[in-house]
């Protein structure tokens, strides 16, 4: 880990923690570092902050063990009203003349748990659904019933997905049917026909500007969905033919999500407003712009264009919006459209947290007894023995290229036979207490000379971590996503070492190597040295979007437990829901393995190992229960210490417990 001279001569503070995390950056006030150096989160303004280990520890002795994803439903709450509070200041600012309602896609996070309080939380904004395939109308239908609040209806659509939007109309509901290719227009008009029932629809438009940050290349005029200028006029055509005109009440684009740069924003929200006005003056019926999704999260906290931050504020997003469709509807004495945004992404990043705890840590040691190497037979192996010794800041460059040549040399002689194991072994000690040397006359130096400014990277240890990047974040894995990563507690500590994190999976892609900078990516993350018999927990935040529908059976570790927590006027929290994470059984069942056969083909050897004698009928009975129990237990690892137990049940809140009598309570 770099730092300096004089950063080692003064005592560490939490303000250091906060800077080497960048926390108060990214955590936008709902996560801080309380005086005791735990990570706390603050549900409401008005309630004090809960601290993280506190929850953790609360939890394992309830038998809920990490890795564990920790949802804040408050921040869900907050979150919805932020942004329609956002919107809401605009509106006034601007003296618009339409409204503004929130529609969250449930493609961002389709946990019924996640949905069921979105929808509780955003009822009194209108908070509605947007669907981009049939399961996903099949849920809005059963969860929206609001008919204030909007369905709408994304995606390929063939007979069944029109005709069950149309059937839905009449259970009160408001699904909109974006036509997102020209084709559809055809069987939305039949399935209308034989119905004998109009529909609501919108058009989704293909612009020509295009996004900023990673996703940008699915934007502009090679989109995936959209139609062109010349379909819309075709459209508009076929509807008047069918005297299906008046249907048309929504117009929809789409520019990609996490935008990086307010710039992109503003460049489409203006090709998409004079797209408004001119189908407007075609369709008076024409009431509602949705400026979709795309509203950033500022993941590493740089307020920037980095593809893991936004250069833009939430109210900045809100009034560009509401100005810029409201001044060109004025240029164009156009009526002032409601508007309807799609932020998923920014409603459920931050309410979600994955706590997860280390296993066990390898990686170069400085190591200092070296008197073998002194006077060494193998000359590569004394010469190398000498560049440690005589390391110092006025040869520190030299001494790095000296101790790469004498370490491939002694190697090289090592695979001739020349040298042997020990000799290798002491080979390999030096090098790396060489390079210790020189990282830390490195740290004090103004100019690093660039051969030497990856060292700390080569240095950084692997952390194993009882958790599954493949599962929980597979945006690193995958797009190399970065999350805010960090320790949750021991924050009053100076971090001695520089880390990468590897998880339980035994894919060599199953790391994280890149971790969030205010300037830039660095590639090793600062934690501390493990004490023994203790607990070191680790935690990546804003995992709230996408993360646990893209998560796959990697290695078939399943599910997180999830755990459900909300403010509780007298025990600080409350757990409102506990969601146990898959057991074995579960996940073998997700690829066609039946618990019955494995556990017969099982039983079946080991009858045939004890009749041939080599296994005792105590080890037999002993190996069942043990597959038994494996077939019933987590995914994940809980160690010999950490025997789950019966998780409370879910008739009522599982208060914090912060004694034993309040745990019996």
């Amino acid at each position: 880990m770099a730092e300096n001279k004089n950063d080692r001569l003064r005592a560490w503070t939490i303000e250091d923690a906060a800077d080497t995390y960048q926390i108060n950056n990214w955590g936008r006030g709902f996560f801080s570092i309380d005086e005791n150096g735990d990570v706390q989160c603050h549900l409401r303004d008005t309630a004090p902050p809960l601290s993280l280990p506190q929850i953790v520890d609360d939890l394992r002795r309830r038998g809920i063990h990490p890795p564990v994803l920790l949802r804040f439903s408050d921040i869900l709450d907050r979150r919805i009203h932020e942004i329609h509070g956002a919107f809401a200041e605009a509106i006034t600012t601007e003296s618009y003349q339409g409204r503004y309602q929130p529609v969250y896609p449930i493609k961002v996070n389709q946990q019924r748990d996640v949905v069921e309080e979105l929808i509780d939380f955003g009822a009194d904004v209108g908070l509605g659904l947007e669907a981009g395939s049939k399961p996903e109308l099949l849920i809005s239908l059963a969860y929206v019933e609001d008919d204030s609040s909007l369905i709408v209806c994304n995606g390929y659509k063939d007979e069944g997905y029109v005709e069950t939007a149309l059937l839905g109309q009449q259970l009160g509901r408001h699904p909109i049917l974006v036509i997102d290719r020209f084709e559809e227009i055809e069987t939305i008009v039949r399935v209308s026909q034989r119905l004998e029932k109009k529909p609501n629809l919108g058009v989704r438009v293909r612009l020509h500007a295009r996004g900023a940050g990673k996703w940008n290349e699915s934007t502009g005029v090679r989109s995936k969905f959209g139609l062109t200028a010349d379909e819309i006029m075709r459209l508009v055509e076929e509807l008047r033919r069918h005297d299906m005109l008046e249907c048309l009440e929504l117009l929809h684009f789409h520019i990609g999500s996490q935008i990086t740069a307010i710039r992109a924003i503003k460049f489409a929200l203006r090709e998409a407003a004079r797209l408004y006005v001119e189908l407007k003056k075609l369709c008076p019926s024409l009431s509602w712009i949705d400026v979709g999704g795309g509203l950033g999260v500022d993941y590493d906290g740089s307020k920037t264009n980095f593809h893991s931050s936004t250069n833009y504020t939430l109210q900045e997003y809100a009034n560009d919006v509401v100005w810029t469709i409201g001044s060109v509807c004025d240029d164009a004495k156009v009526p002032h459209p409601n508007i309807v945004s799609e932020s998923g992404r920014a409603l459920v990043a931050h309410h979600a947290v994955l706590v997860f705890d280390v296993l066990g840590r390898s990686g170069p040691n400085e190591d200092t007894d070296f008197a073998a190497a002194a006077g060494h037979s193998v000359t590569p192996i004394r010469a190398l023995y000498d560049t440690y010794s005589g390391l110092s800041r006025k040869n520190v460059l030299e001494a790095y290229h000296d101790a790469v040549v004498f370490k491939d040399e002694a190697l090289s002689l090592f695979d001739h036979g020349i040298v042997d194991l020990e000799g290798r072994a002491l080979t390999e000690r030096l090098f790396w207490a060489t390079c210790w040397r020189i990282a830390r006359i490195v740290r004090e130096l103004d100019n690093v000379p660039e051969e030497l400014q990856g060292l700390e990277r080569s240095l950084s240890d692997t952390l194993y971590c009882n958790f599954s990047v493949f599962q929980s974040i597979p945006d690193h894995w995958a797009v190399k996503q970065l999350f805010p990563i960090m320790p949750i507690h021991r924050l009053r500590e100076r971090p001695r070492r520089s880390t990468i994190l590897a998880d339980l999976t035994c894919d060599s892609d199953g790391k994280v190597d890149e971790f969030i900078d205010f300037h830039d990516v660095k590639y090793s993350l600062e934690v501390h040295d493990p004490e023994p018999g203790k607990p070191y927990y680790l935690a990546a935040f804003l995992v709230g979007a996408y993360q646990e529908t893209l998560g796959d059976l990697h290695n078939l570790f399943g599910d997180t437990h999830v755990v459900h927590i909300a403010g509780h006027e007298k025990h600080g929290y409350s757990v409102e829901r506990y969601v146990e994470g898959n057991t074995v059984s579960e996940v073998l069942d997700a690829v066609r393995y039946d618990r019955r056969d494995v556990l017969r083909r099982v039983r079946s050897s080991a009858e045939r190992a004890a009749r041939r004698g080599d296994l005792s009928l105590e080890d037999s009975a002993r190996l069942l229960r043990r597959y038994e129990e494996g077939l019933a237990g987590y995914t994940y690892l809980t160690g010999p210490d950490r025997a789950q137990s019966e998780p409370e049940p879910e008739t009522g809140p599982m208060l914090r417990a912060s004694t034993s009598a309040e745990l019996e309570a």
